[in-house]
């Protein structure tokens, strides 16, 4: 089961989208240098569609989006989810940042409205880094996805 551990509205994670962000916890990336090492814990509460829709209900008129945070513990369940969200509040963009290179290939993309892939590799920066190894992707046509990564950057 997966176990969020925090949220908060945020405003940078997904470009124009106010965000929900959920924080996952049980993490086995565990990428050098992670900032939230803490989530690597089996930490939290579990995140069942009942919670996550009363999160959502609980910020419903803030936010355009929900962006997981982690959930590469249980992608299966995080594409279950996100499904639900699309069903129940189909308003919503959904969001799924993974420490992963890729989405394992029994997920269909096509649950998410972006999904940010890479692990954190400190000597290549985050998002906002020209230098990063991470990704950011919209979904475009169908199942289709556009790198929108360098959005981050300052120019």
């Amino acid at each position: 089961m997966l176990k969020y551990v925090n949220t908060g509205v945020v405003f940078q994670e997904v470009p124009d989208e106010v965000t929900l962000s959920i924080n996952l916890s049980r993490c086995p990336c565990h990428c050098p240098g992670c900032h939230s090492q803490y989530l690597w814990e089996d930490i939290g509460e579990p995140l069942t569609a009942m919670r996550l829709d009363a999160l959502v209900r609980e910020y419903r008129q803030d936010i355009t989006c929900v962006c997981f945070m982690g959930g590469d513990a249980e992608p299966e369940y995080l594409e279950t989810l996100a499904r639900f969200l699309h069903r129940e509040h189909p308003q919503l963009k959904v969001a799924w940042y993974s420490g992963r290179s890729r989405v394992p290939y029994n997920i269909n993309k096509a649950a998410f409205d972006y999904i940010k892939l890479g692990p954190y590799i400190k000597h290549l920066g985050c998002l906002k880094q020209p230098t990063t190894n991470q990704r950011l992707y919209k979904k475009a046509v169908g199942d289709s996805f556009t790198d929108i990564t360098s959005r981050f950057w300052q120019k």
